[in-house]
C-alpha cells in the first residue's frame, strides 16, 4: 500500500491509513513525497509506531535529492525505526522540479541510471568514487549502518525504463491501465540484458464502492498530472489526449477538473464493488504486474480508507 496524499484531506489522515495497513496485513508501505510531508520524517513517524511491516520511501526526485542525501535519509529511518527500508527514485514533473525546487530536470534516463549506482554502493557501506553522465559522488560512505536496501525506479518512457531495466531491482509504473502495464513490463525484459529483469510495482488508485465524494477527490488529484511529462504520455495513451490538450493549453485548474470524467480515474484505478475489484487485479496482474500497490481514496466518512483496504484485503487472501 502507498499513502494517499489527497488535497482534499486533512494530511495527518496518512498516519491512520499507515495504521489500518498494518492492523489489515499489508506487506509493504510506501512512502512518496508530493507536497506535504518531507518523507524521512513521516517514515520516522510511521515507523515507530507498533508494527513491522517493511517500508519504501520514494519514489524521490532525482534532481532535487543527491544520491548521499538519499543514502543518509535511507539509513536513517533504518536506524531510528528497525525497519527494513527499501528507496524509490523517478524524474518527478517540471512543476516540482524547477518550480518548487528551483532545479533543472537533466537528462532523465543518464540521470535515473547514475543515482541508482551511486546509490547501490553506498547502502552497501561502500566508499563511492564514480563520476557518471550527470551525477558524481567522491569519498562518502555511511557512517550509520548501511541498511539491505532495495532500490526501485519510477518510469514509463522507453529510455527510463531501458536504465531502470540495467540498474534497478524494482521497476515503478504509476497511473497506469493494464495494456500500458504489459507493454512496460516487455521493454524492461528486453532492457534487462543478461541480468534478471526487476519485478514490476504498479501503484493503483482504488476505492471499493466509491462514493460521489471519493470520485471527486480521485478526480481532483489527477489533474496535477496532466500536463506533466510521461504521465501526459499516458493518459494520452490510454485515450485521453483531449483533456490533456486542455490542461496543456493553461486553462485554469478548475476548468481542467471539470472536464475530468470518471472513467479517466477507472481507467488508470481499481473502483467498484468487490467482483470489479477482483477483476481488475487480475488484469494488471496478468499484465506482469508483480506487486499491485494500492493507493486507498479516502473520504470523510472513512479518513483512513479503512473500507477499501479491508475489502481488497479479503479478496486478496480468498
Amino acid at each position: 500500500m502507498s499513502l494517499p496524499y489527497w488535497q482534499d484531506r486533512d494530511p495527518l489522515d496518512a498516519l491512520a491509513v499507515a495504521e489500518a495497513a498494518e492492523k489489515l496485513g499489508y506487506r509493504r508501505l510506501w512512502i512518496g513525497e508530493m507536497a506535504t510531508f518531507d518523507a524521512f520524517a513521516l517514515a520516522t513517524a510511521v515507523g515507530q509506531a507498533p508494527g513491522r511491516m517493511p517500508l519504501c520511501l520514494g519514489p524521490f526526485a532525482v534532481d532535487v535529492r543527491s544520491p548521499a542525501t538519499l543514502a543518509m535519509g535511507v539509513a536513517s529511518v533504518a536506524a531510528l525505526t528497525g525497519r527494513r527500508v527499501d528507496v524509490a527514485i523517478g524524474s518527478s514533473s517540471t512543476v516540482v522540479v524547477h518550480d518548487w525546487h528551483g532545479r533543472e530536470r537533466r537528462r532523465t534516463a543518464a540521470h535515473l541510471a547514475d543515482t541508482a549506482h551511486i546509490l547501490r554502493g553506498l547502502l552497501a557501506g561502500d566508499k563511492v568514487d564514480f563520476a557518471g553522465t550527470v551525477e558524481r559522488s567522491t569519498g562518502y560512505r555511511l557512517r550509520l549502518p548501511p541498511p539491505p536496501s532495495s532500490i526501485a525506479v519510477a518510469a514509463f518512457g522507453a529510455g527510463a525504463l531501458a536504465a531502470a531495466a540495467r540498474t534497478a531491482d524494482r521497476v515503478v509504473l504509476n497511473l497506469v491501465t493494464p495494456e500500458q502495464v504489459s507493454r512496460c513490463a516487455e521493454l524492461v525484459r528486453e532492457a534487462a540484458g543478461g541480468r534478471p529483469s526487476p519485478a514490476v510495482s504498479v501503484w493503483v488508485t482504488a476505492a471499493a464502492r466509491p462514493t460521489p465524494d471519493i470520485l471527486a477527490t480521485v478526480r481532483r488529484g489527477v489533474v496535477g498530472y496532466l500536463r506533466a511529462p510521461g504521465y501526459a504520455a499516458m493518459f494520452e495513451e490510454a485515450g485521453f489526449g483531449k483533456i490533456v490538450r486542455l490542461a496543456r493549453s493553461g486553462a485554469h485548474p478548475r476548468d481542467v477538473l471539470a472536464a475530468v470524467p470518471d472513467e479517466l480515474p477507472a481507467a488508470v484505478g481499481i473502483f467498484g464493488d468487490d467482483l470489479t475489484l477482483r477483476r481488475r487485479l487480475d488484469a494488471y496482474r496478468d499484465a506482469g504486474a508483480d506487486e499491485i500497490v494500492v493507493v486507498p481514496a479516502t473520504s470523510a466518512d472513512d479518513p483512513a480508507g479503512h473500507r477499501t483496504l479491508e475489502t481488497l484485503a479479503r479478496i486478496d487472501r480468498a
